[in-house]
């Protein structure tokens, strides 16, 4: 799964990268980007690409309460288009989510869950697979429209493996114009986009346990740690 990635990056440095239009105007400076918060996404309109802000946990169309959002924030690749929370999104809302890194977990012993950061190699940001919504409260029709987004995710590559049987679906550039397209040729072209990175693209290192705490934010929580290594500041629990 994803539970926790950065975004550190501006919104304007993306929209260039991803030409499109920043919609978002956001500093970027995201360190540990949790879910129920908002994160930057790449979307397809009809008129331009644009990158905007959307919540993380996807809300489907036909829920009758948001709050099922903070069950939904990634979408099994192996059953995206047959599971009714994600199927609609999965035809014809599709988004990119721009990531610099993400975080997973080791657990070194029954009270202490080491957290990974896990990027690219050469530092270059990532486009994971994502999917959009848009809801609108039946209790309140007046009020603005809620848009939402999940993260696909596969199996593990072996990079990932030894701590992790899931990762994040990363798009290569060659793949975006196929994924974001709202009307693709065929499901199947989709799916076959959905399988783990190469092995030799992603590095992984041990980080501060600040992490852990979805509150704490700042560049120190990317900073490499020695093997499981010292962390005097950090508390020695799991996940708050």
């Amino acid at each position: 799964m994803c539970g926790r990635f950065t975004q550190q990056r501006a919104s304007a440095e993306l929209a260039a990268l991803f030409g499109a239009e920043d919609l978002a105007g956001s500093p970027g400076g995201r360190f540990n980007l949790a879910p129920q918060q908002l994160g930057l996404v790449v979307v397809e309109r009809p008129d331009r690409r644009a990158v905007t802000a959307y919540r993380w946990g996807l809300v489907p169309a036909w829920a009758k309460d948001a709050k099922i959002g903070s069950r939904l924030i990634n979408a099994r690749a192996e059953t995206v288009a047959s599971t009714p929370a994600f199927r609609a999104s999965f035809a014809k809302r599709r988004c990119l989510v721009p990531a610099d890194g993400f975080y997973e977990w080791d657990r070194v012993n029954d009270r202490i869950r080491q957290p990974n950061l896990v990027r690219r190699g050469d530092g270059l940001p990532m486009a994971f697979a994502g999917l959009w919504s848009t809801w609108r409260d039946p209790a309140d029709p007046e009020a603005d429209p809620l848009r939402t987004f999940a993260i696909v995710t596969t199996s593990a590559n072996a990079t990932l493996a030894p701590i992790h049987d899931r990762m994040p679906v990363i798009l290569p550039p060659e793949a975006w114009v196929a994924w974001l397209n709202p009307e693709p040729p065929a499901p199947g072209e989709l799916l076959a986009l959905l399988r783990p990175a190469p092995d030799d693209l992603l590095v992984r290192f041990p980080v501060s346990r600040r992490v852990n705490n979805t509150r704490n934010e700042g560049p120190d929580l990317v900073v490499p740690l020695g093997p499981l290594g010292p962390d005097p500041e950090a508390p020695t629990i799991g996940l708050e």
